[in-house]
C-alpha cells in the first residue's frame, strides 16, 4: 500500500495511548484499519513527565495497530495538550508588490509565516497559526481571499501556543519509538474535526472533551475557530476523589465511576449498594450508589464550570457577540451517565454527545465511533489534509530529559463489585431543588 494512501493519528493521552490508521475510502470518507491501544504510564494531566515509560507506551499502541492492519507504521500526527497550552488573538498585513495580480496560496502563507514570527514568552513556541476573517483594502468579513485583487491583505489570527519543553518531549518519545512526527496539532481541534457538523460550526458551538487529565476546548461560530483552552482537569479527579472518599484502591474506583457512576445523584435510591471485595481477607465494603453519584456529581460541576467561564472569557456574554448554539461532550468522560443533562443546568444551552461518525465509513464498528477515539479519528483526518502547517519541530535541537526508572507495579486482580439491594432502609429523600426538577424534564 502506498504509504500517501492512509494516514496514522498518535493520541498521547494521560489515560491511554492510542494509535490509528485511516484512510479514504472511495466516498471519502474515512476507513479505520488499524487501532492499537495502551495505557498510558508517562504522562500527567496531558503533559510528558517519564520519556522511558511514554516510548514503552507508543511502541506497545503501534505494534497493536501494526498487527491488525498488516501495515508498517512509519510516519505519524501527534495530538498536543496540557495545562500549558494558551491561545491569544492578533492582528497582521502584508503589503503586496502587485496589486494587478490575483492574490494567491503564496500571499497567505508569507502573511501566516509573518505571524509565525511573533516575540513569544520564554520558554513558549507557536502551535498553530489559524487565520479568520480576512480584510482586502479596508474591504472586511472576508472568508476566502484567494482569487481577489488587492495590495494590503490583512487578517485576524487564532494563536496556539505551547511551552517548547514540552513540545520537545513528545519529539523525542515519538523519535526514540522509531517514528517519524509528521505533523502536531491541538487535541481539542482534531476531536472537533471528528464529531462536529459544518453546519455546527457555522451555527456556533462549543465542543468539551473531557479526557482522563485535561478537558479540552474549543469554540466555533460562522465555520471559525474563535477560541481554544485547555483545562488541568479531567477523569482522573473523579477516579482520585472516589478513591479518597471510599477509601478504596484505584483500580475499584475506576470501576465503580465507569460501571455504576452517575453525575446525578438524583437517580439513586438510598438502598441501592455496592458491595467492594475486601482486600486481603478483610470484610467486603458497602458503598451506596447515591454516596458514589454525589462524589462524581460534585467533581463534574466544578469541570463544567470551569469550562464554562471559558465559554464566556470567548464573549459568551457580549451582545455584541451572537451566542453560541449549544454544547458537544466528547472523549471518555462524556460516556458519564446524565452528564449531557448536567451540561444544559451549568452552561443553559442545549448539549449531545460528540461520537466520531461525522465522517467515518458506515460499516465501522463500534470501538472506533465511540468518543474515546474522537481525537485519534481527528488525528487521522488531520494527517490526509494536504496542505496543512506542520509545526517545524526538526529544526529544534532535542535537548536531553532525565529519564526515571521504571517501576514495576503488580496489578491485583479484584472479582467486580455487585450491585444487591439492602433492606428497606425507611424514608426516600424529597427531592425539591431545581436541580432535580431541571434533569427530571430533561429525562
Amino acid at each position: 500500500m502506498d504509504l500517501q494512501e492512509y494516514a496514522v493519528g498518535l493520541d498521547i493521552g494521560t489515560t491511554k495511548i492510542v494509535a490509528m490508521i485511516g484512510r479514504k475510502n472511495e466516498y471519502g470518507k474515512l476507513e479505520i484499519l488499524g487501532v492499537g491501544r495502551s495505557k498510558s504510564l508517562g504522562v500527567h494531566r496531558g503533559v510528558v513527565n517519564n520519556i522511558t515509560q511514554t516510548i514503552q507506551s507508543i511502541q506497545q499502541a503501534v505494534d497493536q495497530a501494526e498487527a491488525v492492519s498488516g501495515i508498517k507504521i512509519k510516519e505519524v500526527t501527534v495530538g498536543i495538550a496540557g495545562q500549558h497550552i494558551r491561545s491569544l488573538q492578533h492582528s497582521d498585513y502584508i503589503t503586496r508588490g502587485n496589486s494587478e495580480e490575483v492574490i494567491d496560496q503564496s500571499d497567505i502563507d508569507t502573511l501566516c509565516g509573518q505571524v509565525h514570527k511573533l516575540v513569544m514568552l520564554p520558554g513558549e513556541e507557536i502551535i498553530h497559526v489559524l487565520p479568520q476573517e480576512y480584510k482586502i483594502d479596508g474591504q472586511s468579513e472576508i472568508k476566502e481571499p484567494i482569487g481577489m485583487y488587492g495590495g494590503r491583505l490583512e487578517a485576524n489570527f487564532h494563536v496556539v501556543v505551547g511551552q517548547v519543553a514540552s513540545i520537545k518531549n513528545i519529539y523525542r518519545c515519538v523519535k526514540s519509538a522509531d517514528l517519524d512526527l509528521k505533523k502536531i496539532t491541538l487535541e481539542p481541534l482534531a476531536s472537533a474535526d471528528a464529531v462536529l457538523s459544518q453546519e455546527e460550526k457555522e451555527a456556533g458551538v462549543a465542543l468539551i472533551d473531557i479526557g482522563g487529565g485535561t478537558t479540552d476546548l474549543a469554540i466555533f461560530k460562522d465555520g471559525i475557530i474563535r477560541h481554544t483552552a485547555v483545562i488541568p482537569q479531567g477523569g482522573n479527579i473523579i477516579t482520585e476523589d472516589i478513591k479518597a472518599g471510599c477509601s478504596i484502591i484505584e483500580k475499584q474506583a475506576e470501576l465503580l465511576k465507569t460501571k455504576f457512576g452517575s453525575a446525578w445523584p438524583g437517580e439513586n435510591k438510598e438502598n441501592e449498594i455496592v458491595s467492594i471485595p475486601g482486600l486481603r481477607g478483610r470484610e467486603p465494603k458497602e458503598i451506596t450508589l447515591k454516596n458514589l453519584s454525589k462524589i462524581i456529581h460534585a467533581r463534574v460541576i466544578e469541570i463544567l464550570e470551569n469550562v464554562f467561564v471559558e465559554i464566556k472569557n470567548y464573549g459568551h456574554d457580549d451582545p455584541k457577540k451572537q451566542l453560541i448554539a449549544g454544547v458537544v461532550l466528547t472523549g471518555g468522560g462524556s460516556q458519564l451517565k446524565h452528564i449531557k443533562q448536567l451540561a444544559e443546568y451549568v452552561t443553559g444551552m442545549p448539549s449531545r454527545i460528540g461520537y466520531p461518525n461525522e465522517h467515518l465509513a458506515g460499516d465501522s464498528d463500534a470501538e472506533s465511533t465511540s468518543p474515546v477515539f474522537a481525537t485519534a479519528v481527528g488525528l487521522v483526518m488531520k494527517g490526509l489534509e494536504d496542505g496543512y502547517l506542520n509545526a517545524k519541530l526538526e529544526e529544534q535541537p532535542v535537548e536531553e530529559v532525565i529519564e526515571e526508572p521504571i517501576v514495576e507495579v503488580e496489578e491485583i486482580d479484584q472479582p467486580e463489585p455487585e450491585v444487591q439491594e439492602s433492606k428497606k432502609r425507611g424514608f426516600f429523600e424529597n427531592w425539591t431543588t431545581k436541580l432535580k426538577d431541571f434533569l427530571d424534564n430533561a429525562e
